[in-house]
């Protein structure tokens, strides 16, 4: 997580400071781009990061949770932007996003395999967001976003009749969630450059249990929902 906030402030960083001796960001800034805010709809594509976790709930407080080590996966996406008014957007961000999670399952006796499930993850993510503008200044903008998502797991398992005893852990193929997030366009000559922060929170347990409901496993989950920070750098 530390990883992916130092990256964002230090390529926005850079960004903007590329553009300080052309006096974009200065006292007096060359205003670019003055009118693109004004198009009722207009396109981009973004590129980031990711990190991925569960949440669990127990039914019965276990002798050792279960523990997870997360990984920074990789986005890609279109962004679609909708004009409402002046300082209300609304966004549809279609993406893919790779990413991995590492269970491992203390209680469970046996071989270092028989504790580890490796979670390989392939989302397509469909959020559908707000966006909530402040009055433009010069070449800078923030913006907060919120909205709710669905997510297709494209390596659920879910249709699998393997369980956990046979090395297969099985989640469910569609999700839902909110998210709630912030960002910054800065205005460039020929383009505008949006860093933007985001944290996805699942609604729904994601969790397929397996095929002995007293599974060491799964018997003992109440529920397993899915959080996720997201880092996109858009451009338009």
């Amino acid at each position: 997580m530390k990883k992916l906030l130092l990256i964002t402030f230090l390529f926005s960083g850079l960004c903007s400071h590329a553009q300080f001796g052309t006096n974009v960001f200065g006292k007096d800034p060359i205003i670019n781009l003055e009118n693109f805010d004004k198009q009722r709809v207009h396109w981009g594509y973004f590129l980031g990061f990711n990190s991925y976790s569960f949440r669990f709930d127990y039914i019965a407080p276990p002798e050792q949770d279960i523990i997870e080590k997360g990984t920074t996966g990789f986005n890609v996406g279109l962004v679609g932007n909708l004009r409402i008014f002046e300082y209300l957007d609304l966004r549809f961000e279609p993406g893919l996003y790779y990413t991995q999670r590492n269970l491992t399952f203390p209680n469970i006796e046996g071989t270092t395999a028989d504790r580890l499930r490796e979670v390989k993850s392939t989302y397509i993510h469909f959020p559908l967001l707000l966006k909530f503008s402040s009055k433009r200044t010069g070449n800078i903008k923030p913006y907060l976003l919120g909205g709710f998502s669905r997510t297709l797991n494209l390596s659920s398992n879910e249709q699998a009749q393997d369980d956990n005893y046979s090395n297969r852990f099985r989640m469910k193929r569609w999700t839902n969630n909110y998210e709630i997030g912030f960002g910054i366009d800065l205005y460039f000559e020929y383009f505008k450059f949006s860093p933007s922060i985001r944290g996805v929170f699942g609604l729904e347990d994601e969790l397929i249990r397996d095929n002995r409901p007293d599974s060491e496993y799964t018997g003992n989950v109440g529920s397993m929902k899915t959080r996720a920070v997201l880092i996109n750098f858009t451009f338009h």
